[in-house]
């Protein structure tokens, strides 16, 4: 298979981490499934296009000015369809691999629709279609987790460490986007249309009420439809960071991708750059809240 050139395995770290330009503070920003940098070693069957269907593509350009608000802004290089840094390292299928795992593993849900921390599937229109046509060694999927995986997650702890240790607390804003076809997929079909944005906070258990409260209605105000945990409420990431009695505020933000793309084509078509000139104005208005809450 020949990639495009802008597909082409390259040489760079699994993780871009793009310190504050303006004066540091305790909010991190992360893209954990927009990386463009398919391993020479994936061995998928399927065609490039249907596999770009997992991308969250543009998502770490779209919110490229958080530096500028004084964020720390971390993106994954490499796809989620090869190994999903939104997963715990134990969330594998037993069934794909082609070997006996060395340890316990705990597939969940997500796993069982062939979306855990290695994809077994790609969904299009209700339809999924297999990525592999073999099982995957132990040793191949450690590998992932060792090169790709668990670098992400250092950067990105590295990242809530720091504003832990300096400011106290920190805000942390997990940055997705999401296929119009979302309710197709889950097999709802008494589903709300999907909105443009979709907040998730885990039923109100991983952020301030106020945080998320704030960035729904300033999205609203752009005039985008806004909804909360429905149908994302958040995975691993936020789960995991947000602890709000800890003073850790950790949200995922969901952008429904025809508000600013192509789904076929993945390029990018009339809305993206009033979309990201909001987020721009989105960002400046969180920042501000932050540091009201450090002198608060």
């Amino acid at each position: 298979m020949v990639l495009p050139d802008f597909l082409q395995p390259r040489p760079e770290a699994p993780v871009e981490v793009r310190a504050p330009t303006a004066a540091a503070l305790p909010l991190v920003c992360d893209s954990p499934h927009s990386g463009t940098a398919y391993p020479a070693d994936f061995g998928h069957v399927v065609p490039l296009s249907l596999l770009r269907r997992g991308e969250d593509t543009h998502i770490h350009t779209l919110w490229q000015e958080a530096p500028a608000h004084g964020a720390t802004l971390i993106a994954a290089t490499f796809p989620r369809t090869y190994i999903d840094p939104n997963r715990s390292e134990f969330d594998i299928d037993p069934a794909m691999l082609a070997g006996d795992w060395p340890g316990p593993l705990a597939p969940g849900e997500k796993t069982r629709q062939g979306l855990g921390l290695v994809w077994a599937c790609i969904n299009k229109d209700g339809v999924a279609t297999p990525l592999y046509d073999r099982r995957l060694t132990v040793a191949e999927v450690q590998g992932r987790i060792a090169n790709y995986w668990r670098p992400y997650h250092a950067a990105l702890q590295q990242a809530i460490d720091t504003s832990v240790q300096r400011f106290g607390g920190v805000w942390h804003l997990n940055l997705h986007s999401m296929p119009s076809d979302v309710y197709r997929r889950l097999g709802r079909t008494d589903a709300p249309p999907l909105a443009d944005f979709v907040l998730g906070d885990r039923d109100g258990t991983t952020c301030a009420p106020e945080f998320i409260h704030l960035i729904g209605d300033t999205l609203r105000g752009f005039g985008y439809s806004v909804a909360c945990n429905e149908p994302y409420k958040g995975v691993e990431l936020i789960g995991r960071i947000g602890q709000p009695q800890r003073g850790r505020h950790s949200l995922q933000i969901e952008i429904r991708r025809p508000v600013y793309m192509d789904e076929d084509t993945r390029e990018p078509n009339a809305g993206f750059a009033p979309l990201q000139q909001h987020l721009d104005r989105l960002l400046g208005v969180v920042a501000g809240y932050v540091r009201a809450q450090r002198t608060a």
